[in-house]
């Protein structure tokens, strides 16, 4: 291999770790407007169906919802991941 060629799939390997960054950083950066943009909604809807003074019950079982709904969808993410031939973030220990 000449030392040109060498040179050139380097840069293109350079190229595309840092394109995948890029990726990654604007998915997590729109992933995050779109979790604030959800809070606001469900918060909403708490205070809705719950009134205006939101009690501290409220906001536990808003925060205990919240927290299963996301084992819950990334679990079914890693899964589904893991069923294209993707390698999933999480993977389980022990399988059995």
């Amino acid at each position: 291999m000449s030392r040109q060629t060498d040179l050139r799939m380097r840069s293109l390997t350079t190229i595309r770790a840092l394109l995948q960054t890029m990726i990654t950083l604007a998915s997590a950066s729109l992933g995050f407007v779109a979790a604030l943009a959800w809070n606001d909604a469900i918060k909403a809807t708490f205070k809705k169906f719950l009134g205006e003074a939101a009690s501290l019950s409220a906001l536990y079982t808003y925060a205990i919802i919240a927290t299963f709904t996301a084992i819950f969808v990334v679990g079914f993410l890693s899964w589904l991941a893991s069923k294209v031939g993707g390698n999933a973030m999480i993977s389980r220990e022990v399988d059995g």
